[in-house]
């Protein structure tokens, strides 16, 4: 629990237990712990809450948060320097916290915790049989609880614990190289920000992921590479926009991605680059992502439903919904181009090759059809000349005997 709360940094009860224990028979179990972690001086609860219920009317829930020492504690299970943990959410989580929440939301949408059934605690007296639960079924999820980290600075100058003014903190990074995500950025949306904010943080995660630093050799390298490994795909690290706002209408939300999308071009497109031309009207070429972003937008209630692995991605130039691996593909890249321009190579030499073993075997045909001139024993062809029965002269001999 105390690993959660330094991964997402503030959280409800009923969060804490979907993260960490989503088989425990109900939530006291985890507020117990979070009164123990207190009686200790790790976590505090200084906020609170609320969201509509059943009957309409507003459910009051306690914030949790680290304290300094939790704060330390984590950063020693992590094996990270306490700086580089970020704070420990106590303004946040006086405010209400609606958009780190929104945040641990996300967390737990892409984890998916499988839920386990827990055992039962041995006692004196004979105990009364439990009924079995059900446990609810969750989809495949993606990364490990440590494998997360959440307000993330991306210095465009300065360094990753001194970030200089005007540089952007990510809401949550994932790094999950075993499921073969060797960084993905996430930025949770909550409608509200004005649509051209939203784009001007793509902008500045192009900016961060623009700058370079001198490795030991003296060379140019992408400064965030010191951070996290590259994928090895065209382009920079792809940004998953993550829409948490619920009572939104299907149409208005699309059309904020839309909107978004469209502000944001520059960052994701890439530059077309025409190749070939085959079959005299079809123009290929492919697309060079070098310097862009892969931008993957989908929604909280998708990602909760379906999991990370299901068709809930859209990328921003693709067609439609997707996987994520499918997501995170560039099919018009030079590699797709490459692979399309030699299956054209193979399929037109294969072309050549059947057509010219039909004329070897037009060739066979003809000339096992053939006969030998009576008068001057040269072959006669069918369809030599003039068309003649089998056996006759051939068209010189015909001729000689015209003239005559």
């Amino acid at each position: 629990m105390l690993l959660a709360l330094g991964v997402v940094k503030v959280a409800t009860a009923e969060q804490l237990r979907q993260l960490v224990l989503p088989g425990t028979a109900d939530v006291q179990t985890v507020r117990n712990v979070c009164k123990d972690l207190r009686s200790v001086g790790l976590v505090e609860s200084v906020g609170r809450t609320s969201f509509t219920g059943m009957s309409g009317r507003p459910v009051w829930r306690d914030l949790w948060n680290l304290t300094p020492a939790g704060l330390a504690s984590v950063a020693t299970e992590l094996g990270r320097p306490v700086k580089e943990m970020g704070g420990t959410a106590r303004d946040a989580a006086k405010a209400g916290a609606p958009h780190a929440l929104a945040v641990t939301d996300t967390i737990d949408a892409f984890r998916q915790s499988p839920p386990k059934p827990t055992k039962p605690i041995a006692r004196r007296t004979a105990p009364v049989p439990a009924p079995v639960r059900e446990l609810p079924a969750r989809p495949p999820g993606l990364g490990h609880l440590r494998g997360w980290e959440t307000e993330v600075p991306l210095p465009v100058s300065g360094t990753f614990t001194t970030p200089a003014r005007g540089s952007l903190r990510a809401d949550a990074v994932l790094t999950a190289p075993e499921a073969g995500v060797p960084v993905l950025f996430v930025e949770v949306d909550n409608h509200t920000e004005p649509d051209a904010v939203v784009a001007w943080k793509i902008e500045s995660y192009r900016r961060f992921f623009q700058r370079t630093t001198k490795d030991h050799r003296g060379r140019d390298v992408p400064f965030w590479q010191s951070l996290w490994d590259d994928s090895g795909r065209d382009g920079y690290p792809p940004l998953a926009l993550v829409f948490a706002k619920d009572g939104v209408s299907p149409e208005a939300r699309m059309n904020r991605m839309k909107k978004i999308r469209d502000l944001s071009t520059a960052c994701w497109q890439g530059t077309w680059h025409s190749g070939s031309v085959y079959d005299d009207t079809v123009k290929d070429g492919y697309r060079d992502y070098s310097g862009t972003i892969p931008v993957l937008a989908t929604t909280l209630a998708q990602l909760r439903r379906r999991g990370p692995h299901g068709p809930v991605w859209w990328r921003y130039g693709h067609p439609g919904w997707e996987t994520l691996q499918d997501a995170l593909d560039n099919p018009e890249d030079v590699r797709a181009y490459r692979h399309r321009k030699e299956q054209r190579r193979t399929e037109h030499a294969d072309q050549e090759e059947r057509e010219r073993q039909e004329r070897e075997k037009a060739e066979s045909r003809r000339k096992a059809a053939a006969w030998p001139c009576p008068t001057c024993h040269r072959q006669v062809f069918p369809g030599d000349g003039e068309t003649r029965p089998p056996g006759s002269e051939c068209t010189i001999c015909t001729s000689i005997k015209r003239r005559e």
